[in-house]
């Protein structure tokens, strides 16, 4: 009988001499490259690796579809913490270089790890927990995203310049991020942006799409955004539009907030120089 690293009624975060930190998890969770199912796990594993913000899924190698998998001819130094053996994945007529594995931890002997082929054009095509496809990254239980209508009254300025007023915004509350006010389409300036082709996707709340600032200045590219189908928990914020606070002036309820210093902070500083 397969032995897996713990029962799911202890589930708790463990932590390895590596710095990772694991727990098990109760999802099924399904990895295909095109018509090939790569992954079928009901006994995955998230990781956490140190100078990574988001999980990611190891599996048993019993659920793995391990003929499929090819020692790895250029492995990377590097990439995953402690990480010597890599595997390149081969099938359906395709080799994708270091696209599996495996931890060093004790605790996940055993296990491999997969890259999200979205993020890295390496892994896999498309994952499944049940029946719903994830994208971009496995979601965080320990995370939560919530999008709650509101009356507060919003205005945000560019440069000195009023670009949106409303008291009728969606607060969208994400778990380690600053909080995101999403306005009505008729209380936004959009005239005074341009749409890009930039999009990104995120596995809490969907595909989103892009605008730029048309008025000059040292103003990052697409610093607005909407999604125009959110995945259904988030559905309150559809078609509405917000802007990043790291980079525009925001006041709430007539008091101005300071730009919040995070990840997309840097992102942006290098769009502008871009």
């Amino acid at each position: 009988m397969t032995t897996h690293p713990a029962h799911p009624a202890a589930r708790s975060i463990r932590t390895t001499p590596e710095g990772l930190m694991w727990e098990p998890s109760e999802r099924w969770v399904r990895g295909r490259k095109g018509d090939i199912t790569v992954v079928d796990s009901r006994h995955p594993v998230l990781v956490w690796e140190p100078h990574l913000p988001v999980p990611q899924y190891a599996f048993p190698h019993d659920d793995v579809r391990t003929d499929l998998l090819r020692p790895a001819q250029t492995p990377p130094a590097g990439k995953h913490t402690g990480t010597r053996i890599f595997y390149d994945l081969d099938a359906d007529g395709e080799v994708r270089a270091n696209a599996a594995w495996t931890f060093p931890a004790d605790d996940l002997a055993g296990h491999i790890a997969f890259e999200w082929f979205r993020r890295t054009d390496t892994g896999l095509d498309h994952w499944y927990e049940e029946e719903e496809e994830i994208f971009i990254h496995p979601r965080d239980p320990h995370k939560r995203v919530d999008a709650l209508p509101s009356s507060r009254h919003v205005r945000v300025e560019i440069d000195g310049q009023v670009v949106a007023d409303t008291h009728a915004p969606v607060l969208l509350f994400e778990t380690s991020l600053p909080t995101r006010y999403y306005f009505p389409r008729e209380d936004v300036s959009l005239d005074l942006f341009d749409a890009t082709d930039h999009s990104t996707g995120c596995p809490y709340k969907g595909t989103a799409e892009y605008w730029s600032w048309r008025g000059g200045g040292d103003v990052p590219p697409n610093i607005l955004w909407s999604y125009p189908d959110p995945l259904p928990a988030v559905a309150a914020i559809q078609g509405r539009v917000a802007f990043f606070n790291e980079a525009v002036d925001i006041t709430l309820d007539g008091e101005r907030l300071d730009r919040p210093d995070t990840p997309f902070s840097r992102m942006l500083r290098k769009g502008s120089r871009s």
